[in-house]
């Protein structure tokens, strides 16, 4: 391959997971009932996600090629694997959490490879696009971080809680 098919390919890869991604932090907003800064911020990253798949569709739609439509429905299969799955834990809130860490930081690996992608190919707004979107996600997995012993901590006291729901 040369390094423009390469390039693209990686590209309609992040689309992809961009979607695979809208799709898992819509099913984990819509069941979290508990824990209102978690799905306040999930929801301000679904938006972020949205743009996201503009802005990756933009280098795709400049190339004159298009995003698979086989690797979208594999994502989304997966994501909602994904969701169905954490609904049986009941930790999922946690398990939750953590799993959008190891997501966030995949998508900071990927648009870093990207970038340097890009580069090769003399991408320069695909450069930028990159970066702007790799610095949403590095946002993202910072916050989920650093909430993490929050959301941990008011999952054990509400599971501990006679009667109180902790799970979501």
């Amino acid at each position: 391959m040369t390094h423009e098919e390469n390039y693209l390919d990686w590209v309609r890869d992040a689309y992809a997971m961009e979607k695979q991604a809208e799709s898992m932090l819509e099913k984990m907003a819509s069941r979290i009932d508990h824990y209102p800064d978690l799905k306040t911020r999930i929801e301000q990253h679904i938006d972020e996600t949205r743009q996201q798949q503009t802005l990756l569709q933009s280098v795709i739609d400049r190339y004159d090629t298009s995003s698979s439509v086989i690797k979208d429905a594999v994502g989304k299969l997966t994501a909602m694997g994904q969701a169905m799955g954490g609904m049986l834990a009941e930790d999922e809130i946690v398990k939750g959490a953590i799993s959008g860490f190891v997501f966030e930081n995949m998508e900071i690996a990927s648009y870093t490879s990207l970038i340097a992608a890009a580069e090769v190919v003399g991408d320069i707004e695909g450069v930028r696009i990159f970066t702007q979107i790799r610095d949403q996600e590095v946002a993202m997995a910072e916050w989920l971080l650093s909430h993490l012993p929050d959301v941990t901590e008011q999952f054990m006291v509400r599971s501990a809680a006679p009667g109180v729901e902790a799970k979501k």
